[in-house]
């Protein structure tokens, strides 16, 4: 071998000696006989160095997993001989090879079994066997081998190809029939002979038995013999928990219900009379947590048995599947309300499945009664957190436990539908009791009362939020437990778990108040003083900021006396934060967009007159137009780029804000009827002069652009004589992403005003055009994939942009455009509709070329477009299809094609037989067959409907 390649191998060597390695490792592999230098090095033993010993392993494993077919019996024996020299060996080695050597032997051992054991080496295991025996360094490779198999051939988790999937289905056929019994054998030997000594190889091998039990003969394992061994080794420390994962396997082997039932139940048996129920006495929480898996696989298993025989009819035999489960509910609940979340929640399972099994039976007893009681008290008391939550910098700890309670979540949820009136008096309990005394209660104590009332909200459900209409019991209920959460006190509680909470539940039951309004007024002193919006904790103001919103929204019919305190004490809230001022603001931009749409809904909404309104409106945004003017004539100044674009969001954020109070008007309540038209036309003033700064342009343009959209649906007529100013300022130095955001602003505008903006777009239409020729035209480097999607989507913009114009009827735009310019447009449309790849863009194209068929094609149309009709469109609508990228397996594609035959429809509609008499003469020139022609004369001439035009387009055109 290449000693100095082989140097390489090592991952501290130089690059030049790694890049040597590597082209010697591709050598070796594409050699017919390279491999073989590596199987004697192998066999021989040539090398310590475990790099090198690893490589020669990879080569060998790569003959075999994609030349096997082609070695000779020669080469394959080779194979076979190397291995097991090399397993031999190992037998003899005072120190096992490294483990990743050993996994990939392992790998390598069980590729040639799956190549070799259905037709070359049926004796594989037993070659094996034979001749490791007992050797602790053959079993240790004997136990991976197994594992490398059972991915090849069971692991479900794999992909597999249909042969490879058959091939694997005889092989395990193959292997029941053959060998089992013999593993299955070998196994409890290793189990029994090492268990003592070799706490690693008994672990391998349990680990291997749960891997295979799936698939055998369950009576081989399920037996006296094994069963009590496994037993015994979960009693043992190194031992137990690997015993326990193999159990659950066992126990989850796919069987009949009945014979699972008593598989089932006798191993409950021997685990009760072993003492394992009795959990109280266990320390070990590890082992637990796998317990309880295995219960909980247990306690499924038998659901499962019940809900197949109950399907079957067998009343006697489902009633004792039934009395199985419910004698392991004790046991459930022991595990469920265990201090160690990782042991609850591994039984969670089975206790959401017998809540389900409680919900499909007529009624309850009186001990099912007690279960669910026993449950809910259960998941009421886990729910709680602990004194080590962290909840200023929450870690993964903290992330375990929230999804846990996502876990509980979902089995109060199920209590609630088997018994609503049992889960909402038990709330109701605990949560009276708790609030009696919130001043000298824990705070995980209060936040979970509370928090329990938050989840009825979801647990009972109610249509559009109405809790407090409809069942009186209830109802009642629920007013109760709100009157009180609002007027205890508990919202002064000085922890922020109980703090949100207490929002929370406020705004999700914010219908409360619609029907005891008085207490309004001390629940928005709550969401305005220290208790809320100014709270110590950031994360708690955030969340309020937000919640605050959502509680104006539903409530602003009864916000009319508080308006302008509201205002008032929330004035410092909406105030700009220029970035130089050195204070941290208490609220982000986020939130501040939440508190200016709240001021919008307060001042809209309100009994004020218009001019009222109007003030209102004007106070609270004039502050942002002059922090606006100050930062932008500041921007040029500075020097710093990280500076500028500081100042620039800041300058978007003012913007954002403004546009976020627009969202308030509605059409009952528009701009107009308010009096706030002037209002946002001085702050379309103040916000234009942006477009022309030169610095920052992209943010700058983005906010400005967002705004304007807003205004032309909130000022309508009014806002269009800022436009042509603003498109000039926009279309200066575009790029590719300013071009298709702005092109959607000039749709919505000839969408929203069609005739009136027709000089305004007679005006800007080549402009737009020529900035987007030549943002396309730009060289992009080849491999550039940003730059070329970038290009598509404003293509795509492009065509929308012109199909909206000849949708809305404008057809006077693109005709005033002078003859060559509109031809230039023409040959675009053409272009995108055959030679671009994008079916989006071509259908749009289609589209396009079929409206302007509609108002240019007839006697009075445009001048020159019937000879352009026949020139380019009708080729289009054939070319496109006969394109190798027109994919008809792509909907898309289909969509286009559609579009194709109906731009025809449409020249045949306006053009009449002298459109006939053109195809008559066009489609032999393409060569297609006599068949189409045929098609032609029999469909397309007597009809000229859209459907038979779709009969010339067969998957295959050409003779």
């Amino acid at each position: 071998m290449d000693e100095q390649a082989l140097m390489g191998l090592n991952p501290n060597a130089d690059a030049c000696y790694r890049q040597r390695a590597l082209a010697y490792f591709e050598q070796l592999k594409e050699s017919l006989d390279g491999w073989e230098v590596c199987a004697q090095a192998l066999a021989k033993g040539v090398y310590s160095d475990d790099h090198v010993k690893f490589f020669c392993f990879q080569v060998l494993e790569h003959q075999i997993k994609f030349r096997h077919g082609s070695l000779t019996a020669a080469q394959q024996q080779l194979i076979r001989d190397t291995l097991m020299k090399w397993l031999q060996a190992q037998l003899m080695n005072v120190h096992p090879e490294k483990p990743f050597i050993r996994n990939k032997a392992a790998q390598v051992l069980a590729l040639t079994f799956v190549m070799e054991y259905l037709t070359l080496w049926p004796k594989f295991f037993f070659d094996i066997l034979n001749l490791v025996g007992l050797n602790p360094n053959g079993v240790d490779i004997y136990l991976r081998t197994l594992m490398a198999i059972d991915a090849e051939v069971v692991d479900r988790d794999i992909l597999h190809s249909p042969e490879e999937t058959r091939r694997n289905t005889l092989i395990k056929d193959s292997m029941r029939g053959q060998c089992i019994p013999a593993l299955v054998e070998s196994w409890f030997q290793i189990l029994q002979t090492y268990q003592h000594t070799h706490s690693e190889l008994t672990c391998q091998c349990l680990e291997v038995v749960g891997a295979y039990v799936s698939w055998i003969d369950l009576n081989l394992i399920a037996n006296d013999r094994f069963v009590n061994l496994l037993l015994s080794q979960m009693s043992m420390e190194e031992l137990r928990e690997e015993a326990c994962d193999c159990l659950f396997e066992i126990v989850n082997k796919g069987m009949d219900p009945v014979d699972k039932t008593k598989l089932v139940e006798s191993l409950c048996q021997v685990l009760q009379s072993a003492g394992f129920f009795n959990i109280e006495q266990e320390e070990d929480v590890d082992f637990l947590a796998k317990f309880s898996r295995l219960v909980n696989g247990m306690g499924q298993s038998l659901v499962l048995s019940w809900t197949k025989l109950s399907k079957m009819g067998d009343v006697k035999v489902s009633a004792e599947a039934l009395r199985a489960v419910e004698a392991k509910v004790p046991l459930m609940l022991q595990l469920l309300i265990h201090e160690d979340d990782d042991i609850s929640a591994n039984i969670v399972g089975f206790c959401y499945d017998y809540l389900h099994v409680l919900k499909q039976l007529p009624a309850l007893n009186e001990q099912q009664k007690t279960n669910v009681e026993a449950i809910m008290l259960a998941v009421m008391n886990k729910l709680k957190y602990d004194d080590e939550y962290n909840f200023e910098n929450e870690g993964e700890d903290e992330a375990m436990f929230v999804e846990y309670r996502k876990q509980l979540k979902m089995l109060l949820d199920r209590l609630a539908q088997v018994s609503p009136e049992l889960l909402l008096e038990a709330v109701h309990r605990v949560f009276n009791a708790t609030m009696q005394n919130w001043q000298t209660v824990q705070f995980m104590e209060v936040e979970v009362a509370i928090r329990l009332l938050y989840m009825l909200g979801e647990a009972l459900p109610a249509s559009h939020g109405a809790h407090f209409s409809g069942d009186t019991t209830k109802t009642s209920t629920l007013q109760s437990m709100m009157r009180t959460l609002v007027s205890c006190g508990v919202s002064e509680y000085q922890h922020s778990s109980v703090t949100l909470e207490f929002f929370e539940t406020a705004v999700r039951y914010d219908k409360f108040f619609l029907v005891e309004p008085q207490h309004i007024p001390s629940v928005l002193m709550a969401f305005l003083d220290h208790r809320g919006l100014r709270h110590s904790s950031p994360k708690v103001r955030s969340r309020v900021a937000y919640l605050f919103s959502r509680f104006i929204k539903t409530l602003h019919k009864h916000m009319n006396a508080f308006i302008e305190d509201i205002l008032s004490r929330i004035q410092d809230l909406l105030e700009l934060a220029p970035p130089e001022n050195g204070f941290p603001a208490l609220l982000s931009s986020d939130d501040q967009l939440f508190m200016f749409e709240t001021a919008g809904v307060l001042i809209v909404n309100g009994e004020s007159p218009a001019e009222r309104k109007q003030a209102l409106m004007r106070s609270l945004l004039t502050p942002l137009m002059e922090a606006f003017r100050m930062l932008l004539a500041k921007l040029p100044q500075e020097a710093g780029d990280e500076r500028q674009a500081v100042l620039a969001d800041c300058l978007s954020h003012a913007v954002g804000f403004a546009s976020r109070t627009s969202k308030v008007f509605s059409n009952k309540q528009t701009v107009k009827q308010c009096g706030c038209s002037e209002v946002y036309l001085d702050c379309l003033q103040t916000f234009l002069p942006a477009l022309s700064c030169p610095v920052q342009r992209g943010p700058l343009r983005s906010a400005v652009r967002s705004f304007l959209h807003r205004m032309i649906i909130c000022l309508e007529e009014e806002v269009l004589p800022f436009i042509p100013a603003a498109s000039q300022h926009m279309l200066k130095d575009c790029e590719p992403r300013d071009l298709q955001e702005f092109i959607p602003l000039v749709s919505q505008i000839t969408a929203k005003f069609k005739n009136q903006v027709s000089p305004f777009l007679q005006e800007i239409f080549m402009p737009l055009v020529m900035a987007i020729f030549e943002v396309l035209s730009r060289p992009a480097e080849e491999n550039d994939q940003t730059a070329a999607l970038e290009k598509q989507m404003l293509r795509r913009s492009y065509f929308t942009f012109i199909q909206t114009i000849a949708s809305s009827g404008m057809n006077e735009v693109m005709a005033s455009q002078g003859a060559e310019n509109i031809e230039r447009v023409l040959f675009t449309i053409i272009q995108g509709a055959v030679d671009f790849p994008d079916p989006i863009a071509q259908k749009t194209c289609f589209i396009i070329l079929s409206r302007l068929v509609e108002l240019w094609g007839g006697k009075d149309g445009l001048v020159g477009f019937p000879d352009f009709i026949y020139k380019h469109i009708v080729p289009a609508c054939f070319m496109a299809p006969l394109k190798p990228t027109f994919d008809l397996s792509d909907a898309q594609t289909v969509l286009t094609l559609s579009e194709c035959t109906l731009t025809l429809h449409m020249i045949h509609l306006k053009r009449g037989p002298e459109c006939i008499q053109f195809l008559q003469e066009y489609l032999p020139s393409l060569q297609v067959s006599a068949e189409i022609t045929q098609v032609t004369d029999t469909h397309l001439l007597p009809s000229g409907s859209a459907t038979a035009f779709n009969l010339i387009y067969p998957l295959n055109w050409k003779t």
